[in-house]
């Protein structure tokens, strides 16, 4: 009896990290440009293209710098498969490998680990405001972007039950989120993604 309570409350805690990390990465940079109002059946499927927009960002206008253009679209892309994971707790059948690598790519299957032994996934979709901070020009050509992501409409929720997972209180709807990326050829991939304890 104890080790069972042990157990489950070590699942509990787990699902408490999961969900604050769920408000760091997972529901907050882990879930992906999800304009998630009309999330009512259809609505994952038409809120998909709002996740890769702003390759161009209204401030910059047409002048973005096509290499800024190309980080912008694979740090989109990345949300996008980040957020079909978080959806069914796995990366199996999306494109995460394809846009992620090192360490945001171990922290994604981590998260998912978690989820799916807590039996729980998302619903919905985050919303993403990327700008490139700096392309380093080297041998393997690196990247930083600055993101402000914005959970309101991305719930985690359980799966079995269908109703949102309880989150902490303390955590933040809208947080700074920086990634990094690094160029392999003529793609762009996102090597580490770091959830700031910030208010945007």
């Amino acid at each position: 009896m104890t080790g069972t309570q042990r157990r489950s409350s070590g699942l509990k805690i787990a699902a408490v990290r999961t969900r604050k990390r769920a408000t760091a990465l997972l529901l907050a940079g882990s879930l992906l440009a999800l304009a998630g109002c009309s999330d009512s059946g259809s609505g994952a499927s038409s809120s998909k293209p709002s996740t890769t927009p702003p390759a161009v960002s209204p401030s910059s206008h047409s002048t973005v710098p096509a290499e800024d253009a190309a980080v912008l679209a694979a740090y989109a892309s990345s949300w996008d498969a980040k957020t079909e994971a978080y959806q069914q707790a796995s990366s199996a059948g999306t494109d995460v490998r394809k846009y992620t690598t090192f360490k945001a790519l171990a922290d994604i299957e981590r998260n998912l680990s978690a989820m799916k032994k807590a039996g729980q996934v998302t619903t919905g979709k985050p919303v993403i405001h990327p700008k490139v901070v700096k392309v380093t020009d080297a041998k393997i050509p690196k990247a930083t972007v600055a993101d402000c992501v914005d959970t309101t409409n991305w719930t985690l929720i359980d799966k079995a039950t269908k109703k949102p997972v309880p989150l902490p209180t303390e955590r933040l709807i809208k947080y700074v989120s920086t990634a990094t990326l690094e160029k392999w050829g003529t793609k762009w991939m996102v090597t580490e993604w770091t959830a700031q304890d910030q208010a945007c």
